[in-house]
């Protein structure tokens, strides 16, 4: 989802790896692919995918709260 000015409001992503904080940087590390974003400078945090129905959902109610909150500015 974007602004009018092409900026990433929320979205959900499988493109790329979430990069873990530095702290947690170990060999043998698996990476999670399915993440969300909740703002255009958040790098992204995990989501666990269940089926396509389930990411809808969430997707759906996620960009309600974000355009309720735009309207409320």
């Amino acid at each position: 989802m974007h602004e009018p000015y092409g900026k990433r409001i929320p979205g959900y992503d499988n493109a790329h790896a979430v990069k873990p904080p530095k702290k947690f940087k170990y060999a043998g590390q698996r990476l999670t692919y399915d993440h969300k974003h909740r703002h255009a400078s958040d790098r992204g945090v995990p989501y666990e995918f269940k089926d396509a129905y389930q990411l809808l959902t969430d997707f759906f109610s996620e960009a309600d709260q974000v355009l309720q909150a735009a309207r409320q500015k």
